[in-house]
């Protein structure tokens, strides 16, 4: 009866992931002048997954970005992300994730839903995610890789600011391509 119970009490155990930002990346890209795109990343950020099934389909995960870590290899472009025009940091310095869920498609490939807050506006997002699977590090720490990709339009979020061209065109494109790198540490 003992061992049923340990094996039972084991099952349901819940085990924490927690991101190792150094080996981590969230970045974005957005339509520049209808022509080309600029590439952009948070440098500041955290998260975990929590879940008691090996294949984290019943994992929940929660992110949170300091939005003003934004940078996009130019201090003025970056300056002006960082002003009411777009993220606001001021009055909204972070950047929040909470799933609903994350379900097991095929194979190693995944879909996380949640909901994305920016700028005091919560909507609903989709992710596609491909888990890379686990390996020890040279320390003795399970690791555990993820990328998750997806897209949203600014404009849903009140990241309004926008310009017309001389040719008709807008300055910034709507939508925002996402690719979240993540290495999670067992914990």
């Amino acid at each position: 009866m003992a061992l049923v119970l340990a094996a039972a009490l084991r099952a349901g155990a819940q085990t924490t992931w927690v991101v190792e930002p150094v080996h981590s990346k969230v970045n974005f890209t957005v339509e520049h002048l209808v022509i080309s795109e600029v590439d952009g990343s948070f440098k500041t950020f955290e998260g975990k997954l929590v879940s008691s099934k090996e294949d984290f389909t019943d994992g929940k995960v929660s992110f949170s970005i300091d939005v003003a870590s934004v940078d996009t290899d130019n201090e003025k472009r970056n300056g002006h992300l960082k002003s009411e025009d777009f993220f606001y940091v001021e009055k909204y310095p972070k950047m929040t994730f909470e799933s609903t869920s994350f379900k097991k498609k095929k194979g190693n490939e995944y879909e996380l839903k949640g909901n994305l807050t920016m700028r005091g506006v919560t909507k609903p997002v989709t992710f596609s995610v491909k888990y890379g699977g686990q390996a020890e590090d040279g320390y003795g720490n399970i690791k555990a890789g993820f990328i998750a990709k997806g897209s949203l339009n600014r404009m849903d979020y009140g990241v309004a600011w926008n310009a017309k061209t001389k040719q008709g065109g807008w300055t910034v494109g709507e939508e925002v391509d996402i690719t979240v790198k993540l290495e999670l540490v067992k914990q």
